[in-house]
């Protein structure tokens, strides 16, 4: 029997409580006003513009792509992509034929490699990065912008599992052109399913809020509605159900976006949690175990604690111990998405040192906000005692 899982809902009893009371005044439940407000209260909180909320964050990480090939901005469609990560962060560049190429895993915060990455840059001069906040550790983001500065090319960045991790005092996901979130349950925060997309670019965000319900220009600021109406002509009658874009249906409900309002206001304490708890992890394991290394005042904000055993063996020995112990475990994220059948049977497997060692000795320990520190120290020990 488990006894601790790797996930906990953080929507609570009193979440719960309160949609009760809500659901009790007959609201309208699909995409409506609340949406908006949820948009608005994540938008101030991130310290960004404009935020789309979408059905998840696989689905954010495809408007990301499809706005972005949409907005005609790219000089070619090469693309960056991280082997760690999760699949939907490289998916939509396949779906809509980019040509990605796949970078190393930096050997400290396990996000793109720094030196590899320029490497690819000065060869192939691709138009977009993808890169991932791997695990709630933010990566080395002073650098990163520092090679987009000299490369100029478009930044997409996946905070889905980061939620809450910062760099220097910024929040992860306000570095990006456009940036992903997860609200998937046992992420940071839930709003059962949900994902959302946020960005400072005006014509980005247009472009999303089109895509994300069929191509229509209902959703978008008047003024560039208005620009689409005059150029196609479009009659009065017509206005609401014309399609500019071939877009998708990728909205999530105001049931869902009431219960993301109430994850923003607890999101700081749910935050401490996390950091204390991944911390306290550290403090044991840290020294016995390869583990992400964040920059110096970065807060950490992970979904799970990540670590590499020794060799595949010692992996085993682990999770064995955890098993028989009740503690639910799992390897570290994808493990290197280089080596699966979704990109080796188009590409060949790409292989390289770091990826691969967190694909062959990585694994998670629970990590949430419910887990107190008592259960961290018992956890850690049945680690300690496997090897």
């Amino acid at each position: 029997m488990i006894k601790y899982y790797l996930a906990e809902d953080t929507i609570d009893r009193k979440d719960i409580n309160q949609l009760i009371r809500w659901l009790g005044t007959y609201p309208r439940l699909t995409k409506g006003e609340v949406t908006l407000e949820f948009e608005s209260k994540w938008s101030r909180w991130l310290g960004i513009k404009h935020s789309v909320f979408c059905n998840s964050g696989s689905s954010a990480n495809l408007l990301m792509f499809y706005a972005l090939l949409l907005s005609e901005k790219l000089k070619n469609k090469k693309v960056v992509v991280p082997s760690v990560g999760w699949v939907t962060s490289i998916a939509p560049a396949i779906q809509f034929g980019f040509e990605p190429i796949m970078c190393e895993a930096d050997k400290d915060t396990f996000g793109l490699d720094l030196v590899h990455l320029e490497s690819i840059l000065k060869k192939h001069r691709p138009s977009t990065v993808m890169m991932v906040q791997v695990l709630g550790v933010p990566h080395k983001m002073k650098e990163m912008l520092e090679l987009k500065r000299k490369y100029g090319f478009t930044l997409l960045e996946d905070t889905c599992a980061a939620i809450g991790a910062s760099y220097q005092g910024k929040k992860a996901g306000s570095f990006g052109d456009m940036s992903s979130f997860s609200f998937y349950f046992g992420h940071q925060m839930s709003t059962i399913e949900g994902g959302m997309v946020s960005t400072n670019n005006k014509t980005y965000n247009n472009l999303l809020l089109m895509l994300r319900s069929h191509g229509w220009s209902k959703d978008i600021e008047k003024t560039a509605h208005n620009a689409l109406v005059r150029k196609y002509k479009v009659d009065d009658f017509h206005t609401p159900f014309v399609f500019y874009q071939p877009g998708f249906n990728l909205r999530s409900s105001d049931l869902n976006a009431f219960l993301g309002i109430g994850q923003v206001q607890k999101l700081d304490w749910i935050i401490s949690r996390r950091q204390e708890n991944h911390l306290r992890y550290k403090q044991h394991l840290g020294g016995k175990f390869y583990i992400q290394k964040p920059e110096v005042g970065s807060i950490i904000c992970s979904i799970h604690f990540g670590l590499l055993a020794k060799d595949a063996k010692q992996r085993r020995s682990i999770v064995k111990a955890l098993v028989k112990n009740g503690i639910e475990t799992r390897i570290f994220s994808a493990g290197n998405l280089g080596l699966h059948p979704f990109w080796f049977n188009r590409y060949g497997k790409a292989s390289f040192p770091m990826a691969d060692r967190i694909h062959h000795c990585g694994l998670f320990l629970p990590n949430n906000p419910s887990l107190k520190l008592n259960d961290v120290d018992f956890i850690s020990n049945i680690v300690l005692k496997a090897i």
